[in-house]
């Protein structure tokens, strides 16, 4: 790698360490602090705004791609398009917005984004694939407002969803070897140092929201290029999406209401055994780096979903086993 560029990745990750330290000094001063409530994991009021710090440093990251001309087109301005999402998420930290606003922004960035990208081409299930344009980006466009969401839900301790970005920026990398991931990266390490272990300050929704558009701009832009590629994030993101998924079904079983604040994602189960958010957030980035071993070395996609099926059920029952879910 160039001098040069990594004097670039050097500048952007004290960029984004910079701006969060410097975000985390102003809502302290002015007493910006997210109260401690029913649903919270921690126990002090802390900042919340770090998420400004990665948005920041990550668009700055991309436009410079763009002007060097090491990002396509397509790819960056769906990527672009994240501005939205962020912007609104940031008014909505702050003064808590409707939800029927934030789902109308999460619609618009969903279109926009599968826009910019061309749609999605077609949904590969091995024995046969769905390729009816109105059926595969009606799939993309929940795709996209699930993924938002649900990066969301899992925004809930030190470190969790920060790294959970970070891990997935190195995978992508490694897989795909795009140089925005590197960007992506530098950008959450930054806000990594004071967020992991005793959290100086938090994402926001302004972080969270960003983060899940981006992964499944991502999903989608490798999909396109190959099929089996939608398998492989799905694999990555297991940790995420299927502690939502496990956790909405038992919730609609349950007969609760879906839009009730809870505690009960498998994280939060861990934290009320009595883990600490640094081991819950350890054991799930163990869970990541056997998800990238199994993408990396089963040849199968399709194989290795199962695997990785089969690896996150019994971690959700090791979980069950420690807080049953209520």
């Amino acid at each position: 790698m160039d001098i040069n560029i990594i004097m670039i990745y050097a500048i952007l990750l004290i960029l984004s360490f910079t701006l969060t330290y410097l975000i985390k000094n102003y809502y302290i001063k002015n007493a910006i602090l997210e109260k401690v409530n029913e649903r919270s994991s921690h126990t002090v009021p802390t900042p919340h705004g770090g998420g400004i710090a990665i948005a920041v440093t990550w668009f700055v990251g991309i436009i410079y791609l763009e002007l060097t001309s090491q990002i396509e087109v397509n790819l960056f301005y769906a990527l672009m398009v994240g501005v939205v999402i962020s912007v609104v998420s940031f008014f909505d930290d702050i003064y808590e917005l409707s939800p029927k606003i934030r789902l109308i922004t999460q619609a618009i960035v969903a279109f926009s984004g599968l826009f910019f990208l061309g749609g999605f081409d077609s949904l590969e299930f091995g024995v046969f694939s769905i390729e009816n344009q109105l059926v595969t980006n009606l799939f993309a466009f929940l795709l996209i407002i699930w993924f938002i969401n649900l990066y969301n839900f899992l925004d809930g301790i030190n470190g969790y969803a920060g790294s959970e970005a970070l891990f997935l920026s190195v995978a992508g990398f490694m897989l795909f070897g795009s140089d925005h991931f590197i960007v992506l990266a530098v950008a959450v390490l930054g806000f990594l140092y004071w967020n992991f272990g005793n959290a100086k300050i938090f994402m926001g929704d302004v972080g969270s929201t960003l983060l899940g558009y981006n992964v499944a701009i991502f999903t989608i832009y490798y999909a396109n290029q190959n099929a089996t590629n939608l398998w492989v994030w799905i694999v990555l993101f297991g940790v995420f999406w299927f502690d939502a998924t496990w956790t909405l079904l038992h919730r609609k079983l349950n007969h609760e209401k879906l839009s009730q604040a809870h505690k009960k994602h498998a994280y939060q189960r861990l934290t009320q055994a009595g883990w600490s958010h640094f081991k819950v957030t350890n054991y799930a980035i163990a869970l990541n780096v056997l998800l990238f071993t199994i993408v990396y070395f089963v040849s199968n996609i399709f194989i290795a979903f199962i695997l990785s099926i089969l690896l996150l059920t019994i971690s959700m029952r090791f979980v069950d086993g420690k807080k049953k879910f209520e």
